[in-house]
């Protein structure tokens, strides 16, 4: 068996072209069960994640609150791991409260309080096309600013689409699926965007490469119905806030004539948090982000992880 021993010092350039490190000498991950320290941590060569995508993961997101270190909505988020597993016919032998638990100490052992966490679930060595022959769970963590950063994005409509839901099921959050956004985000920031929307096979608005899409129009909030879009936690979390505060939130197909009719727009995700979008395309959309429902929402979803408000949304 050919095991690859872990000293890849991953990086990558930030919002600010800065680089980014994950991990350091000193950082622990938790691997089936066990704390260890990353460095020392290794995996096998043969298994049908590194080689196929074949492989579940989540992002969430623990933020520091005066109640102390919180992991906002940290049974959503394993429950949609146990989803998404299921329907890649991926086994999930775990007690999710024990990963939730485990979760809380692989922060404090790494000194975390606002901090971005990725469970993944990876499979055995198994060269063929069937189901795994056995799997793993890694959680990792590290401290990680809004994915997009604080400005209002400039977003451009994608050449590629999201994938057909009768080819691989769009609800789970697979890593093969990942590929598709990879595609669409680096061919946007080619053309010197922020991010790229990607519409569905029908050409219908479906989503950001990594976030979930809302509209504003006359006072009320738009968002893509279910079906070829990945159901986000945060998407969840904005149609409870609208309910809250009063604003109406309408789901249904949206076309990009009902981008060009918007009056405002924002992507929402547990990476992306609240951004507001400032175009799309040569769609440009009121300056003033202050003045829109996007800002309204973004502002109450702040207090919301931090637990400033209690909006009576269950986290």
């Amino acid at each position: 068996m050919l095991i690859y021993h872990g000293k890849l010092h991953l990086t990558v350039k930030n919002n600010k072209n800065k680089q980014m490190k994950y991990y350091n000498s000193n950082t622990i991950i938790y691997l089936n069960g066990q704390f260890e320290k990353a460095v020392n941590s290794s995996t096998d060569l043969y298994g049908q994640s590194l080689h196929y995508g074949y492989a579940a993961f989540e992002g969430i997101r623990a933020y520091k609150t005066h109640n102390g270190n919180r992991i906002f909505k940290a049974a959503a988020h394993f429950d949609r791991l146990e989803r998404s597993c299921q329907l890649a016919n991926i086994p999930f032998p775990w007690d999710k409260q024990e990963l939730i638990a485990a979760t809380y100490k692989l922060l404090q052992l790494n000194k975390l309080k606002d901090a971005y966490i990725r469970p993944l679930v990876f499979c055995h060595p198994n060269m063929k096309l069937n189901e795994p022959s056995g799997v793993s769970i890694l959680i990792c963590a590290w401290e990680w600013d809004a994915y997009s950063g604080n400005k209002l994005l400039k977003l451009t409509v994608s050449d590629y689409e999201r994938p057909n839901p009768k080819s691989i099921p769009m609800e789970a959050k697979l890593s093969g699926n990942y590929v598709n956004s990879i595609l669409a985000t680096t061919a946007a920031n080619i053309k010197g965007y922020d991010e790229a929307l990607l519409l569905d096979m029908h050409g219908f608005v479906a989503e950001a490469s990594g976030a979930n899409i809302f509209l504003e129009k006359d006072g009320k909030l738009f968002t893509p119905s279910l079906g070829n879009i990945l159901p986000g936690i945060t998407r969840a979390t904005v149609k409870e806030l609208c309910t809250v505060l009063d604003i109406e939130c309408i789901e249904k197909k949206l076309t990009t004539e009902d981008l060009k009719n918007a009056d405002s727009a924002f992507l929402c995700g547990t990476a992306t948090e609240i951004a507001g979008i400032a175009s799309i395309d040569d769609i440009v959309y009121r300056p003033l982000w202050r003045e829109s429902l996007g800002y309204t929402i973004q502002r109450a979803y702040k207090n919301l992880v931090l637990e400033k408000v209690n909006y009576e949304v269950i986290i």
